[in-house]
């Protein structure tokens, strides 16, 4: 497989994924129920269009569907409309806790759990692909894994890290990290570009790198990094390496 098929592929499978979760999360429903003395239900997600119809006290609600803070819900009597997010905010659960939904905003960025992303770009001037994902551990610190493949025309190489990210201004909308990682490299040469078939060499991995992170909209981010890594090798020299990337993340 060509470096650019490996790239196509990557993207194929990440694009795939993020489709099925995105409809799964698209086709759940909930249920509240109404707690004030009533909601407004309008034929569409904006305050421009009108009011269709009132949902009265103690009436259910299914939730169908979320764009930006508006939601499309439908009454028990079959009648859809769409509310404000501040409106769900008058409702409580099947369990009889008070709704509490996430804005969309970067106030709800700072408080993610995980991220999961995929990163194109280049390991040592040919083509690779990166998918990654992290855990929150605090609002500076961030632990994950990330597991790059690179297919040049005279090796395959493929590793995994183990990784520590801090960032120095979590509440800026674009923020600088540093991070620092450790794993496992795994180099292949081409069979038939090299005499003999060659050797495949596994190498312990050590990474340090700068990044920019920005938050976009809703759910997610962009992420550019520099990454210099260090393959300790069982020759007399150790190999650095470098790869740049960039790409897509999603947080909940």
């Amino acid at each position: 497989m060509s470096s650019l098929g490996l790239i196509k592929l990557s993207l194929g499978v990440w694009l795939t994924f993020g489709l099925m979760v995105s409809q799964a999360l698209a086709d759940e429903t909930v249920q509240v129920q109404v707690k004030q003395p009533f909601i407004e239900l309008h034929s569409g997600p904006a305050g421009g269009f009108p009011v269709i119809h009132v949902a009265a006290k103690n009436q259910w609600i299914t939730v169908l569907k979320r764009r930006t803070n508006w939601f499309k819900v439908e009454t028990n009597k079959g009648v859809q409309g769409w509310v404000k997010q501040d409106a769900l905010h008058m409702t409580q659960s099947s369990a009889g806790q008070p709704v509490k939904l996430s804005d969309g905003s970067f106030e709800s960025f700072a408080q993610r759990n995980v991220e999961f992303g995929a990163l194109g770009g280049s390991f040592e001037g040919v083509p690779s692909m990166t998918v990654f994902a992290d855990w929150v551990a605090t609002e500076n610190l961030v632990a994950g894994v990330s597991v790059t493949q690179a297919l040049g025309d005279l090796s395959e190489n493929q590793f995994f890290l183990v990784r520590v990210q801090h960032t120095t201004f979590p509440e800026w909308r674009v923020s600088p990290y540093v991070t620092l990682g450790a794993g496992k490299i795994r180099t292949k040469p081409r069979a038939n570009l090299v005499q003999g078939g060659g050797e495949t060499r596994t190498s312990d991995l050590l990474a340090a790198g700068v990044g920019l992170r920005y938050y976009m909209a809703q759910n997610f981010m962009l992420k550019l990094e520099y990454q210099h890594l260090q393959a300790l090798t069982d020759r007399d020299v150790n190999e650095d390496l470098e790869q740049w990337k960039l790409g897509f993340a999603v947080f909940f």
